[in-house]
């Protein structure tokens, strides 16, 4: 497996676009990912019960199973909790791709997958998306996917893009990649748009619940502020035009290759949280289950003061065991040990004699580590978050405004 260039547009036969409809007060708004053949689709939505026109829209159609020939995402608005009219305009918006497909690229028939993001309870007037939809389509080719990748941005202050190749069958099979998500970050799906593409053969049988493996490893186990929202969708196209096709016999190489690029882009979108300047990966071991050392890193992960502490470079143990004690996970303060980096800092139910500055050095690393052993048995979990900063709470209090 090797990383190559060329984000959703790497696997053979797919385009995208990005273009500006002005839905945003400024930049490109509206992403376009086009197929050369109908796809099978999979994809993992968001569990708010808020959930979105075009969420719930795009979550049938893969139910359905139906063949898929495009992605549609746009920025600026979310387009949820707009009442019946928001689903008329979502099923006009998708209609209206669906035209412009007809008029630039005959022959090709299918269903639209839709994602849309930003603030919640405005409506995306379908008329006003008419001519950069035209425009997408007509503009999207191979090189367009980092237009794409920075048209689907809210908050993000960069775009997130990758690709890989792996030889599946003997022959090169390729996945790319592109997200968002800034803010609203959290496990069961967040503030996140993810599109995957491949060019590998397969059955929804098979994608489906593979995909919601990977996510399981990789989108599910990040967290920039607890809070997660009513749009969220991974969205997976699978063209077949790399002549291999998904089995059960090959699934793990697809695995391994679709993980590597999912975590990547996870880690990106934490990386790159609201107000973010350092990444948190916490590490849980020794938990009697692996559902308790889960319960375990997500309390740490998520908790502010754990956050804030990371900010200001303060090695502050306390909140970490503070944290992990309210968890709902077993815990035994006299089997436990917390560590950053690689100072241990707390065990046998008390603070050990560490060197401060080597502990504040630890904290105020690019990526801190947190590591906890329960000392319990064999269950671990791991998470990924960021510190909470100043700008976290300055970029969402002027988010309207």
């Amino acid at each position: 497996m090797k990383w190559i260039d060329g984000g959703v547009c790497a696997p053979r036969g797919f385009a995208a676009a990005g273009v500006r409809a002005g839905i945003k007060q400024q930049g490109l708004d509206v992403a376009l990912v086009v197929a050369d053949r109908p796809c099978t689709a999979a994809g993992v939505f968001t569990q708010n019960a808020f959930i979105s026109p075009a969420a719930r829209y795009s979550r049938e159609v893969v139910r359905c199973g139906k063949p898929v020939v495009a992605t549609f995402g746009n920025s600026g608005c979310a387009n949820a909790c707009t009442g019946p009219e928001g689903e008329q305009d979502l099923q006009a918006i998708v209609n209206t791709v669906k035209q412009a497909l007809a008029r630039h690229r005959p022959g090709l028939v299918g269903e639209v997958l839709a994602a849309q993001t930003g603030i919640i309870g405005v409506r995306l007037f379908p008329e006003r998306m008419a001519q950069p939809i035209d425009e997408a389509v007509a503009k999207a080719g191979p090189e367009g996917w980092q237009d794409a990748a920075r048209a689907i941005m809210t908050t993000d202050t960069r775009p997130k893009a990758c690709a890989v190749e792996a030889q599946i069958e003997g022959r090169a099979v390729h996945i790319g990649g592109m997200a968002k998500g800034s803010g609203m970050i959290a496990p069961n799906m967040a503030t996140m748009h993810v599109y995957l593409t491949t060019d590998i053969a397969a059955q929804a049988a098979i994608l489906q619940p593979l995909l919601g493996d990977v996510v399981g490893r990789s989108f599910n186990t990040i967290s920039v502020d607890g809070d997660g929202s009513t749009s969220d969708c991974v969205l997976m196209l699978a063209n077949g035009a790399a002549g291999a096709a998904l089995s059960e016999a090959n699934r793990s190489a697809l695995a391994e290759a679709l993980n590597a690029v999912c975590e990547r882009l996870a880690r990106e979108l934490v990386a790159d949280g609201e107000g973010a300047t350092r990444v948190i990966e916490v590490r849980v071991t020794g938990a009697r289950t692996d559902a308790d050392a889960a319960l375990g890193a997500r309390a740490i992960a998520e908790s502010l003061l754990v956050k804030t502490a990371v900010f200001g470079g303060d090695p502050n143990w306390g909140r970490i065991a503070a944290a992990l004690g309210r968890s709902g996970a077993e815990v035994d303060p006299y089997r436990t040990t917390i560590r950053v980096g690689d100072v241990l800092l707390f065990e046998s139910g008390a603070p050990t004699a560490f060197d401060r500055a080597s502990a504040e050095a630890a904290v105020r690393c690019d990526e801190v580590v947190i590591a906890v052993d329960l000392g319990l048995g064999e269950g671990a979990s791991r998470m990924l978050s960021c510190d909470l900063s100043y700008d976290y709470v300055r970029i969402n209090a002027e988010y309207h405004t």
